[in-house]
């Protein structure tokens, strides 16, 4: 771990951000993969997956942003420490819903009239793909702010704290790909579109991930409230489309024991190595 944060260290928070980025949408591909060797899934497997993404999303928000946000501003707003973790928690989980209004995507497990976001007429594989894209935003958002924290001297952000953030959503990646890969295939497109579509899926990590970067490093002030952005805009995308999806079946109990794990598993990975 010291020689990877080493690494870190050495190139600097935008390929840093980049890199990490580039892992977690990996990880999505290799999920994805699954289509070429499975043609479905059942649904008491896919569901506790599912629910294992939203506790890792969960604790992250909590672990690897608020909390050190919160911190960040007890230095930085003296007096008014609760302040950017409520403007910023609130911004971010009103930009995803702008978002979730007016792009027209479809939940996983929903069925075609069950569309949201403006009318349009584009193909559910499209809008299967829009709507784990919106949920990819925040995660590549968060790494990107955690690591420029990092860059910025503030003791609060760690780059072991950013590299557990990456670890831990990589991992709830997996499942991710694997849930928009295997309905496709499923439906009877073809593997090879399945797993492009899949890992399409996450390509926007990347792009998020340096943006929010180099938004911290150039506008320190901005640190805690771009962290409980990134937090707000993850809980809402818990709220309103993993939760709903686990819920859809008779699989409710392992989706549950699916979160709780994914929560266990994130906050090990933020106190242990952050």
């Amino acid at each position: 771990m010291q020689q990877i944060e080493q690494f870190f260290r050495e190139i600097g928070p935008i390929y840093s951000a980049l890199i990490a980025t580039t892992f977690t949408w990996l990880v999505t591909a290799a999920g994805a993969s699954f289509v070429f060797f499975f043609k479905t899934m059942n649904r008491g497997v896919l569901d506790p997956m599912l629910g294992f993404t939203g506790g890792v999303m969960v604790a992250a928000s909590f672990w690897s942003l608020l909390n050190p946000a919160i911190e960040m501003s007890e230095t930085l707003y003296p007096g008014y420490s609760w302040m950017p973790a409520v403007v910023g928690f609130g911004l971010g989980a009103m930009f995803l819903f702008v978002l979730d209004k007016f792009t027209p995507h479809l939940h996983i497990n929903f069925g075609v009239k069950e569309t949201e976001g403006v009318k349009s007429h584009l193909h559910r594989t499209t809008l299967l793909v829009l709507a784990i894209t919106l949920h990819n935003i925040p995660e590549g958002l968060a790494v990107g702010v955690l690591l420029g924290a990092a860059a910025n001297g503030m003791p609060e952000a760690s780059i072991a704290g950013a590299i557990a953030l990456a670890i831990g959503i990589g991992i709830q990646n997996f499942p991710e790909g694997i849930a928009v890969a295997m309905p496709l295939r499923r439906s009877g497109v073809p593997r090879l579109k399945s797993f492009w579509y899949g890992q399409l899926s996450a390509i926007v990590e990347p792009v998020a991930g340096v943006v929010g970067a180099l938004a911290v490093i150039y506008m320190q002030p901005i640190l805690p409230f771009a962290l409980a952005f990134a937090a707000g805009a993850m809980i809402y995308v818990v709220i309103e489309e993993v939760i709903p999806e686990t819920q859809r079946d008779v699989y409710t109990d392992r989706s549950t024991l699916g979160f709780i794990g994914g929560f266990m598993v994130m906050m090990t990975l933020d106190v242990a190595l952050g």
